[in-house]
C-alpha cells in the first residue's frame, strides 16, 4: 500500500525519492500499517536530495479508513498517533519534501501537507478537515498547519469543516503552486523536486534545520500537545454517536 522508488537525475545532480500512497480503490485512505510504512519509507529515501510524496488513483489521500474504527475501538487512537509521527518525520527530512496533492487531501490527508516544504495542487482539488462533523478533533495537525498559514487561518480551518479548493489553498498558503490540470500535478511536483536537487544539498539541509528551529517544527512538546488534544476525544459519546450514524448511512 506504499511504494518507494528512487529516480536518478543527471550525473552529479542527486536523486529524488518517490513515495506513493498506493491504495487507489480506497482513495488512499490511511491504515495504521500504511502510516508505519510511510514512516519507514521516509527512512529508506533519506539519502535523496529531494522527496516527492504522491497518491495513486483519483485522490492524494481521503484521510483515515474509518471502517477500521467500527471493528476496533482503539483504531482511531493508533491512526492519530501514527499520523502525528508521520508528519514529524516528513518535516524533519534533510532534503526538501514536495507533496503532489491531486483530487482530494482530506482530514489525515490534509494533515500530511503539514510535513511538506512545497505543495503542488490543482484548482478543482478538495482540501480540508471534515472530521469535525464526526466529533473527531483535527488538533493533531494544528502545530504544523500554523507554520504554513498562520494562527488565524489555522483556527478557521480547524473549526470549519467545509472543504476548500486548490485555489483557496494556494491563496491562504496551504499550497505553494496550483495548476489547472489534475493529471499534471505529479509531473509538476517532480519538476519542482528536480529543481531542488540542482541546489547545494548540504546548504539546503542546514537551512531546513534552522528553519525548523525557528518555526518550531522540531518542538516535540508542541506536536505532542496537538496529538493529546485529538486523543482526548477518542471514545467520547459524541464521537461514537456520530461515527455510528455515519455507518448507518
Amino acid at each position: 500500500m506504499i511504494r518507494v522508488s528512487m529516480k536518478d537525475i543527471s550525473a552529479g545532480a542527486g536523486r529524488i525519492g518517490l513515495i506513493t500512497l498506493d491504495r487507489p480503490e480506497k482513495k488512499n485512505a490511511l491504515t495504521p500499517e500504511m502510516l508505519d510504512r510511510l514512516i519507514g519509507a521516509v527512512g529508506e529515501v533519506r539519502q535523496a536530495s529531494a522527496i516527492v510524496l504522491e497518491g495513486n488513483g483519483a485522490a492524494f489521500c481521503a484521510g483515515f479508513d474509518l471502517t477500521l474504527c467500527r471493528e476496533n475501538s482503539d483504531a482511531l487512537r493508533v491512526l492519530l498517533t501514527g499520523l502525528s509521527r508521520a508528519i514529524r518525520v516528513l518535516r524533519a527530512c534533510e532534503g526538501p519534501v514536495v507533496i503532489a496533492a491531486h483530487g482530494a487531501a482530506l482530514a489525515g490527508g490534509c494533515a500530511l501537507l503539514g510535513g511538506a516544504d512545497y505543495v503542488v495542487t490543482h484548482t478543482e482539488a478538495k482540501i480540508g478537515y471534515p472530521v469535525v462533523r464526526l466529533g473527531v478533533s483535527p488538533a493533531v495537525s494544528a502545530p504544523f498547519l500554523r507554520q504554513s498559514i498562520g494562527d488565524g487561518r489555522t483556527r478557521e480551518r480547524m473549526l470549519d469543516s467545509s472543504l476548500i479548493s486548490g485555489w483557496d489553498a494556494l491563496r491562504m498558503g496551504l499550497a505553494h503552486e496550483c495548476i489547472e490540470d489534475a493529471g499534471k500535478v505529479r509531473d509538476r511536483a517532480m519538476v519542482v523536486a528536480e529543481q531542488f536537487t540542482a541546489k547545494p544539498r548540504w546548504g539546503l539541509a542546514a537551512t531546513k534545520r534552522w528553519m525548523n528551529e525557528v518555526d518550531g517544527s522540531g518542538d516535540d512538546a508542541r506536536a505532542e500537545g496537538g496529538l493529546e488534544a485529538s486523543l482526548a476525544l477518542v471514545g467520547s459519546p459524541e464521537e461514537r454517536e456520530r461515527l455510528a450514524a455515519l455507518w448507518k448511512n
